[in-house]
């Protein structure tokens, strides 16, 4: 019994005293970093693209948490939660929109990510502003769909549960609460994890494959060359295997580190065949890739 007494008054000081100040901290800070960060986009981003408009969206959606934490800090630290149903309700709603909500705009990112890793040029059609735009939409809408049911679940405070916002696992049937439950569980997070999994392994294959592949690097050589003194010249230095086709060029391609000069000598007068000398403004290339 004493045992009980205790573990009742230490629920009790938590709830009045660790509960209010945790949330008022994590309220201020929360509007401030998530203010700067809305206020950053709408007024310092000059060109939009698709992922400033998901974290955008995650922004606000964080935003909304935020709206609920004073309410909750209101009614833990007087021990007494407010009578009316709709600002509980609202409250609720508003919690687990931001919950399910930020976990589709997190599954965005990563698939947006995914896409400039594997497709760096954004042709794909899911970079484009409109499509992010529209995925955005969508998952508002999907999220607002889903947690309509939860109004039906949620009871109003009333004598029954001593005026207390409850949760819908702890209102109505708790059958049908377990149902609901695990179809939130398993749509609203563990299908957005798995396919953050999957946009992640994608990243990781697609840089190991790249990572194996034979590397070309290409040095800007800037100094005396065919076309004068101040014209630079694009040097491909190709992988070591190729030293046939070194000596077939005729160019200076040796694995040489960024901006290093080509020994005297090693640049060939002879032109192979098919090698063309590009000039582009100020610019030489001398390159079998053409001009860049």
């Amino acid at each position: 019994m004493a045992q009980t007494n205790d573990c009742l008054l230490t629920n009790r000081a938590l709830e009045k005293y660790y509960l209010p100040t945790m949330y008022s901290l994590e309220f201020i800070l929360g509007v401030i970093g998530n203010a700067v960060a809305v206020f950053g986009y709408i007024f310092c981003l000059k060109k939009w693209k698709s992922g400033n408009i998901y974290l955008l969206n995650l922004s606000i959606s964080d935003l909304l948490f935020l709206c609920t934490l004073p309410v909750l800090v209101n009614s833990y630290s007087q021990e007494q939660w407010a009578r009316e149903g709709l600002l509980c309700h609202s409250n609720r709603f508003l919690l687990h929109a931001n919950l399910y909500s930020s976990v589709l705009f997190l599954t965005a990112v990563s698939a947006d990510r995914c896409l400039l890793v594997t497709r760096p040029f954004g042709e794909h059609l899911l970079q484009r502003r409109r499509a992010a735009v529209a995925v955005s939409a969508a998952i508002w809408g999907g999220v607002i769909l889903e947690l309509l049911p939860l109004l039906h679940f949620l009871e109003p405070p009333g004598p029954a549960n001593d005026y207390k916002c409850l949760d819908y696992a702890s209102s109505g049937d708790p059958a049908r609460s377990l149902i609901y439950s695990l179809f939130l569980t398993v749509f609203g997070f563990l299908v957005p994890l798995l396919a953050m999994c999957c946009f992640y392994v994608r990243m990781a294959r697609f840089l190991r494959s790249r990572r194996e592949q034979p590397s070309y690097s290409l040095a800007l050589h800037k100094g005396p060359g065919p076309g004068g003194p101040h014209r630079a010249h694009l040097l491909a230095a190709p992988h070591p295997r190729t030293t046939s086709l070194r000596q077939r060029a005729g160019l200076c391609v040796a694995n040489l580190r960024p901006f290093q000069r080509c020994p005297r000598g090693t640049q060939s007068t002879h032109q192979a065949p098919g090698l063309t000398p590009f000039t582009r403004g100020p610019f030489a290339f001398n390159s079998n890739s053409g001009p860049i």
